[in-house]
């Protein structure tokens, strides 16, 4: 059996239609691309006969990407497969997915009829979705709760007409994973003609195992997983790329995908931000605290060993590191490691005085920033270690100005001045910094945070810049934040002259 896993995104389709999700046409042609660049097999564009919209949609993905097929859904209805159709005149390699419900629930309630019209219909789609194009995929809708013996019967009856690809979905998220896992394997086993197509699985995690059950499937032969960036998707969503991709990545299942893993934060980022539906923060893979770590065990096992509590490389999936996160149970090596990014080496006994109080104020504070540490360790300390210093700051800006900025530095005494107009008046200002060092310095991470809240409050900035392939850690504080982003800028930077 081959062991090349097809990735069917249905993003643009199955999550865009959950609410909320919405895009506008130049949204999705974005996701479409970052989802060819990501490396998925087969896009699937939209629902063309649904709306003037979602046609639009396949026509303009279609003209938009290259590589990936991209998938018109249809019921089978001869005019959803004729619209669907004419929606996918300019792809390069133009699918039509159409089908029909098979579980007992669908057949008789839904479409209030029996399962020999049912089958008789859902082969008469093939063959005329056929007449359209060669690629034909159809799905046995609510197939998580269809009979097996049923089942089998239409998908042997619909390769038989021509599909090249049979979906079996858990539409509901029903199907516990041994369950669907044995649905795989019991077509794999009963249908004469399974090797004339690939079976796929789509399935929704409204019992919270689409994954496991995608997994199940792909083990017992599937070669296709239909799947959404993030898991967005109708009720509790689709089954998640991300976690399908790098389940199969880690584990020795004999197989593999063609998905790029380092794109994949960038993508779930992007599709996000557009979808304006953000994933909780202990989310599998893309979740903001996937890769953090504020257990002193834990801290002090990932910072000897990675492999201790990771199975991902966080590189593997475009994070460029573990976070290594102060709470009141961090231990003494995630606190030294910390410093040391910082730029202190402290001895033992200092490290021991400096972790007494570290865990007072961990009491207190739900979690430790890098400015509670300078209090800690002393601010002047690092500031006295500084090669450059912030000498002077003037930033011009306002409505229908262009920002700009005049910075003096003192680099290893000698005082240094230069100007720069910027997007805003934080990026004039590092702008003007960058002009006096031949060095590129790329900034990679700015946050803004306050300590105590009001217009009054001390503005704290944290940076990661990297240069010439290292990562360097800056931050500032100060109540005007300009000045603050350039402190923490000119912090980072700094440490690459040490």
């Amino acid at each position: 059996m081959d062991d090349k896993v097809f990735v069917f995104d249905t993003t643009l389709r199955d999550g865009e239609q959950a609410p909320g999700n919405q895009l506008n046409m130049v949204e999705k042609i974005e996701i479409a691309k970052a989802l060819e660049l990501l490396g998925v097999d087969i896009i699937e564009g939209g629902f063309p006969i649904s709306s003037p919209g979602d046609f639009d949609s396949v026509v303009q993905i279609s003209k938009a990407v290259s590589n990936p097929i991209i998938c018109g859904l249809t019921r089978a209805i001869k005019k959803d497969i004729e619209v669907a159709a004419d929606a996918l005149k300019y792809a390069k390699r133009p699918r039509i997915h159409t089908g029909i419900g098979t579980s007992y629930y669908h057949i008789h309630h839904k479409l209030q009829s029996n399962p020999e019209d049912i089958l008789q219909r859902g082969v008469a789609a093939v063959k005329y979705a056929k007449s359209f194009v060669e690629d034909v995929e159809f799905y046995c809708e609510d197939a998580g709760r269809t009979d097996n013996e049923f089942l089998a019967r239409v998908v042997e009856a619909v390769i038989a007409a021509g599909a090249t690809v049979v979906n079996i979905p858990d539409t509901t998220g029903y199907c516990l994973p041994h369950e669907f896992g044995e649905k795989i394997k019991y077509l794999m086993e009963h249908v004469s003609n399974i090797d004339k197509a690939i079976l796929a699985t789509h399935c929704h995690n409204d019992l919270g195992m689409a994954t496991a059950n995608t997994i199940a499937g792909v083990i017992n032969g599937a070669r296709q997983v239909e799947v959404t960036m993030n898991g967005v998707g109708e009720r509790a969503g689709n089954t998640a790329l991300e976690e399908v991709v790098m389940a199969i990545k880690s584990h020795k299942l004999g197989l593999s995908t063609n998905i790029v893993t380092p794109h994949i934060m960038e993508t779930s980022r992007l599709v996000q931000r557009l979808m304006k539906s953000p994933v909780q923060a202990n989310k599998a893979i893309v979740g903001k605290n996937a890769f953090a770590h504020s257990s002193g065990i834990h801290q002090d096992g990932v910072l000897k060993m990675r492999e201790n509590y990771e199975i991902i490389d966080p590189k593997d999936v475009g994070v460029k590191e573990s976070s290594i996160v102060l709470t009141a149970r961090s231990g003494r090596a995630a606190l030294r490691h910390r410093l040391d990014l910082l730029g202190y080496t402290l001895t033992q006994e200092e490290l021991d005085a400096t972790y007494k109080e570290f865990l007072h104020i961990a009491d207190i504070k739900k979690e430790i920033n890098d400015e509670d540490l300078l209090v800690l360790v002393g601010k002047n300390k690092r500031a006295e270690k500084r090669a450059i210093h912030l000498d002077a700051l003037q930033v011009i800006c306002g409505k229908s100005m262009i920002p700009t900025a005049t910075v003096s530095l003192s680099i290893k005494g000698k005082v240094q001045t230069e100007s720069a107009m910027g997007d805003g008046p934080v990026d004039a200002v590092y702008s003007a910094i960058k002009k006096l060092f031949t060095k590129k310095i790329r900034l990679e991470e700015f946050l803004i945070q306050g300590f105590m809240g009001g217009s009054d409050d001390f503005g704290r900035v944290s940076v990661q810049i990297e240069c010439e392939n290292n990562y360097f850690y800056g931050f500032g504080v100060d109540t005007d934040i300009v000045t603050a982003s350039a402190e923490a800028f000119v912090d980072a930077i700094s440490k690459t002259l040490e």
